[in-house]
This record gives structure tokens, C-alpha cells and sequence, in this order.
């Protein structure tokens, strides 16, 4: 009986298949008809009857096609599953079950370039980048039908996705040069669906008879989101504030993108750290001036006001400008974006909940897949466009990122009260990195210097808080690769620790020590910030100490009325290893008579810290 329906109903789908074709869509309708009496729950009848019934009315325009087109869009979608399920695979971070299911892909599509390129992106991810490089170069991607059929540029992906491993691997200046091709081959594919396709200012009357799903392959903003994380690595946060300013004006909702905004004014301000650096401290950074000659001869040293910049030139702050000021708002605006923990606790319970309720409905096979890759429906909170949604923990580490860069803004903007806010709010993160708990009590000791609260600083630069400074991997945004409908590159795992950076704990609690010995000194306590000063001295290298821990050395020398030693720390532009031992009290300069003391000027106290800036 069973066998005998199946033939009647491969009759009749024929018949109808045959009327269909001869453009006879009535009796194709009456077909169909007949054919889902028998069959009332095989979504395919469904689906044709739609397209005959399209047909029939007579709907020939490109904005009349969009049902069509949809419902033919599901239809494909059920006859590559997924494919597409090895897409959500790879954003769901399911290693195990998307390595089953790149292999049932490649049995059934072999090696196409689609297939090629889904098990390019898994070795990406595995970190196999010369393995993902080679699967990309075999794919034959002039055999794919193109952009207008498929609504997918294949050539622009191929170049991306090069980029993207590239970045991986550290070669930025080779990744910049692949995204500007994949650029180039996606302003191609837009100047096909007429003029003002790359930009969006075209009219409608341009894009007659283009297919829907090819209005879809404009990858623009992508690409320059991925440009700009490129040119902020390879120290050109100008060119990439750019790049990032236009990708904002479409994905303004994700607080990942608005991180690296500022973390593009904070570098356009901060100058390259990185060539001051090299070798010894720069005497920029000790000595502002030098006037008159011989016996008159004076040098002026660097305040504080001249040792940063003055980032306020009467702009608006809410101009997108790279400056600090901007750099706050955008922040703030990150930080606004993500959920309070309370949101991100109902929603953890909500969505275990609507996974055990739907967990009924789905076959045992994918339930199986999900559990093997240890991927919940609750780990996801987070939409962050056009990377994959963030969990929990992902965003409680854009969280921390993103409040380390608003206290440092705010020291910068002289705000003390807002930095130590931020500080402290970092430091209460249950899961923080230990090179952002290094910098949360950095900062907080900074803005509690500069409230006059020097108790409460020298607290936070015990050396004992710092036990680690690591450098915690960013997996948002910001950054977990690309497949075809997720174009952002992946934050690198080796990436190289900036120079203004401790990269070890030593180093890390030897910045502590000249900043606890700076704080020693507004308690005019000389001899303890000796001690700071002589130990963090011998825990570094003689090229990593900063310049604000030479002026430290020449102020308690002046102190100590030992001038001809401060002068030659000035001159030499090094800690002298006399400094670093307290003179004996029978080298020290006798006393002068009061009534025969000349008058000595106010001595000016040294840039108390030295202002860390976040990785």
C-alpha cells in the first residue's frame, strides 16, 4: 500500500512538475493540490504550491520578486544543510562536532569552493594557518557562478580571508595589502548592480532585475572594520579611526567597535611610545629647555603639563575626531551597550530553560552534536555584529577591556574622580586578567595621588598585588574569524607585548616601586622612597627605567643638598649607582650658616607616576 502512494505521488508531482514548466499554472496548482492530500506535512509541497501561486499572479519585478525569492532562498537553505550547519558550528565554537560535519560536507560536495572554504576557516580557528592558506589557494573560485546569481562575491571572501590569516600570523603589512584587494573586488561587485552600489546612494530604478540575494554581497563596512583593526596594529591609528568611523554607521551596537575607536585616539595621542623607547630614555622626557651660557647656564626640567598633551582645543568632544575627548564618549557608549550582570544572569536562566523546553523538538542527533562540542544556547548573550554573538565570559572580558581604557581616558582628561570609579569597578570584576589587575591599581593609585588621598594610593602600589600580567585574549569582536557571512579577523595569540608595557612581573612590580616612591615623597618620607627607588632599580634593566624614575633620583639628591650628583644624573640621563646608596653623613655637604644661606628657588616635585598605557 505503502509503495503503491509512493508511485501515485511521484505521478502527480510529474504531472504538476510538467505543467509548471509549460507555464500551465493553474493545472500545476490543481496538481499540487491533489498531491498534499496525500502528504499534508512535506513542507516541499508547500513550498512549490507558493512559487505556482507566484507565478500565476503575474509578479515580474525586481520588489515583486522578493517573495519568490525568499521562500527559494529557504529552499536552498534545507538542500545545503546549513553547509549552513557547519557555519553555525564554527560560530558556536563546536570543534569536535564541526570537524564531523565538515567531513559529511566534503563527501557529499567535495571539493567546491564553498566546502574548500568552510574547512579553511575550521583550520583557521584550530590555529593551522599554512594548512587554511593552502585549502584557500585550491579552491577554483573561477568556476563559481558569481555574485549576481549567488549573492555572494567569492573573490572578495578569497582575499579577506587571506587577510584575516595573515593578521593571525602577525604579518599585518600583508594582511592590510589583502583587504584592500578584497576592497577592490567588492567595489567591482557593487559597480555590476549599477552606480552608487559601493557607496548605497543608488536608486531603485537601478537595481531592476538584479535577484535579491545579490543586493546582500556589498561586504563594505565589513572589510573596513577589518582594515582598521589592521592599520591599528601596524601603528596607523589615524588611517584606521577612519576605516572604523564608516563601519560604525552600521554596526553602532556593537561595544567592541566602539573599544577600538578609542583605542585609536588613545594611540593617535599617546605618539610612538615605541621609538622613544629604544635604548635609553630620550632627555625629552627629563629636560624641557636649556637657557644661558657659562656660569648662568640653567636647565629647565619637564613639568607634568609638558610632558603630556594638551588634547582640549575648544572642539566639541562629539565631533569624531581622534582625540581623548571623543575617546570618552565612545567608552561610554561601550559600556552602555553591554548588559549589567543581572541581565546577563536572567538571561544565562531564559535561554537553559527554552533549550530544555526545545530540546524535544530537534532529533537526537543534532542534541548529540551540541552536548559533544559542550555549546549551550545560554552561553550566547550578546549580539555583536558582524562577529559571532558574545558569551558570558566574553563579555565580562570586553567589560574589564573597556573600562581599563576609561580610566586611563579620564587620567589623561585630568577627570580623577571618574578614573578612580572606573578603577575600582575593574578591580571588582570577578574574572580580571592579571595584566588589567595590574593597571586597575595603577590607575586608582594615580587618581587617588591627584585627590590628595596618598593613604589610600600607597595601598595599591604594594608590589605584593602584582602576580601576574598576562596579557587576557580578547575573543569578541572583536574577533573570531571569518566564514562567508562573518568577516572579522581573530585577535592574534602571539600577538607582541607593546614596549610601554611590563612584560614581566618583575618589570611590572619595579614600575609599582617608583611609583610607591614617588608617592613616599609628597609624604616627604626621602628615605623609604630611597629604598623604593634603589630596589625597583636593581629588579630591571638599566633601558627600562623610565624617565619619570630619573627625575625622582634628582629630586631627592636636592634634597639631600647634593647637587653636583643631581646635575650629573641630568647630564648622564641615568641613575648613577651612587643614587642608589644614601651618602654617609661625613661626605655630606657641611651646613651653611643662616644668616651666609643663599636663597635656593622652590624645588619642583617630579611627575609622581608613570602612566601605564593599557595594551
Amino acid at each position: 500500500m505503502a509503495d503503491n502512494n509512493t508511485d501515485q505521488e511521484k505521478a502527480i508531482a510529474a504531472n504538476a512538475l510538467e505543467a509548471f514548466t509549460a507555464g500551465n499554472y493553474e493545472e500545476s496548482l490543481k496538481h499540487l493540490g491533489k498531491l498534499q492530500e496525500l502528504n499534508k506535512e512535506d513542507y516541499k509541497i508547500a513550498l512549490n504550491k507558493a512559487i505556482a501561486e507566484f507565478y500565476k499572479s503575474g509578479q515580474t519585478t525586481t520588489y515583486g520578486k522578493a517573495a519568490f525569492e525568499l521562500l527559494l532562498l529557504f529552499h536552498t537553505c534545507r538542500s545545503s544543510r546549513p553547509q549552513y550547519k557547519v557555519r553555525a558550528y564554527i560560530q558556536m565554537k563546536s570543534s569536535k562536532a564541526c570537524k564531523r560535519e565538515i567531513k559529511s560536507v566534503m563527501n557529499t560536495a567535495g571539493n567546491s569552493a564553498s566546502s574548500l572554504f568552510l574547512k579553511s576557516n575550521f583550520e583557521y580557528l584550530r590555529g593551522n594557518y599554512r594548512k587554511a592558506v593552502k585549502l584557500l589557494n585550491s579552491s577554483n573560485i573561477a568556476e563559481h557562478p558569481g555574485a549576481i546569481k549567488t549573492g555572494e562575491c567569492v573573490r572578495c571572501m578569497f582575499w579577506n580571508n587571506l587577510g584575516c590569516i595573515h593578521f593571525a600570523m602577525g604579518k599585518h603589512n600583508l594582511g592590510i595589502f589583502y583587504f584592500k584587494k578584497a576592497l577592490q573586488e567588492n567595489d567591482h561587485t557593487c559597480a555590476q548592480l549599477g552606480d552608487g552600489g559601493a557607496t548605497g546612494n543608488g536608486q531603485s530604478k537601478q537595481f531592476s532585475g538584479i535577484p535579491m540575494c545579490a543586493l546582500l554581497a556589498n561586504k563594505r563596512y565589513e572589510l573596513l572594520y577589518n582594515c582598521g583593526i589592521q592599520l591599528l596594529h601596524i601603528g596607523r591609528p589615524l588611517a584606521a579611526f577612519d576605516c572604523l568611523m564608516d563601519a560604525v554607521q552600521v554596526y553602532h551596537s556593537n561595544p567592541g567597535l566602539w573599544l577600538r575607536l578609542a583605542e585609536c585616539c588613545i594611540a593617535a595621542n599617546k605618539g610612538s611610545l615605541e621609538q622613544d623607547n629604544k635604548g635609553l630614555p630620550s632627555k625629552k622626557g627629563i629636560v624641557q629647555a636649556i637657557v644661558g651660557q657659562g656660569y648662568h647656564r640653567k636647565i629647565i626640567l619637564a613639568s607634568q603639563s609638558t610632558q603630556n598633551t594638551i588634547y582640549s582645543d575648544g572642539q566639541s568632544a562629539a565631533i569624531p575626531v581622534a582625540s581623548m575627548e571623543f575617546a570618552a564618549i565612545c567608552l561610554r557608549n561601550g559600556l552602555v551597550l553591554l548588559p549589567d550582570h543581572q541581565q546577563q544572569e536572567n538571561k544565562a536562566e531564559n535561554g537553559s530553560k527554552t533549550t530544555s523546553q526545545s530540546g524535544s523538538t530537534e532529533s537526537g542527533s543534532e542534541n548529540s552534536d551540541a552536548c559533544s562540542g559542550k555549546v549551550q544556547e545560554g552561553d550566547k548573550f550578546l549580539s555583536a555584529a558582524p562577529s559571532s554573538p558574545l558569551r558570558k565570559q566574553e563579555v565580562e572580558n570586553l567589560r574589564c577591556s573597556l573600562l581599563a581604557c576609561s580610566a586611563y581616558v579620564a587620567l589623561v582628561l585630568g577627570d580623577n574622580l571618574m578614573a578612580l570609579n572606573h578603577a575600582e569597578k575593574l578591580l571588582h570584576q570577578t574574572k580580571l586578567s592579571g595584566s588589567l589587575k595590574f593597571l586597575g591599581h595603577l590607575y586608582a593609585a594615580e587618581a587617588l595621588i591627584s585627590l590628595d588621598r596618598i593613604s589610600e594610593a600607597i595601598g595599591h602600589l604594594n608590589p605584593e598585588n602584582v602576580t601576574d600580567v598576562s596579557m587576557g585574549v580578547l575573543s569578541s569582536e572583536q574577533d573570531q574569524g571569518p566564514d562567508k557571512g562573518d568577516l572579522e579577523p581573530v585577535e592574534s595569540s602571539g600577538k607582541q607585548t607593546p614596549l610601554c608595557y611590563p612584560s614581566t612581573v618583575s618589570s611590572a612590580r619595579a614600575i609599582m616601586l617608583f611609583n610607591l616612591g614617588s608617592a613616599y615623597c609628597l609624604r616627604s618620607e626621602y628615605e623609604k622612597a630611597r629604598k623604593c627607588l634603589h630596589q625597583a632599580a636593581s629588579m630591571v634593566n638599566t633601558k627600562e627605567i623610565p624617565p619619570e624614575a630619573i627625575l625622582l633620583a634628582v629630586y631627592l639628591e636636592l634634597q639631600n643638598g647634593n647637587t653636583q650628583l643631581a646635575l650629573q644624573i641630568i647630564k648622564r640621563n641615568q641613575l648613577l649607582p651612587s643614587v642608589l646608596q644614601a651618602p654617609s653623613p661625613d661626605t655630606r655637604k657641611k651646613p651653611v650658616p643662616s644668616s651666609f644661606q643663599p636663597v635656593q628657588p622652590p624645588i619642583q616635585m617630579p611627575s609622581p607616576f608613570t602612566t601605564v598605557q593599557r595594551k
